[in-house]
């Protein structure tokens, strides 16, 4: 498994989405309750960048129409999206928060 560097740890503040681009692949960086996530940024249900919604009890919701999404397995918890969207290996060395483009689940 390849891993690349997606950011600082530094550049994170807790339970604020930071949205990155890894090879053309838009992820949604999220530090929460002591853990580093790494989600696919674009929304199943609408065409619409995570990152740029609000984060809860380790999920994050689409500012759009407000479905959320469990950070660990990528799978909806609220309507209208029914379809789960890819989460993405994360490790940490030093400052780096490094994330690998294999699909987790």
């Amino acid at each position: 498994m390849t891993f690349v560097r997606a950011c600082g740890l530094g550049e994170l503040e807790d339970d604020t989405p930071k949205r990155v681009e890894l090879d053309g692949t838009p992820v949604s960086i999220v530090q929460t309750e002591g853990e580093v996530f790494a989600i696919h940024d674009i929304c199943s249900h609408a065409n619409v960048s995570l990152s740029e919604g609000e984060v809860d009890d380790c999920h994050i919701e689409c500012w759009l129409h407000g479905s959320r999404f469990d950070l660990r397995s990528g799978k909806p918890d609220a309507l209208p999206a029914t379809r789960p969207v890819p989460v993405y290996p994360v490790k940490i060395e030093g400052d780096d928060v490094l994330v690998s483009l294999s699909q987790e689940s």
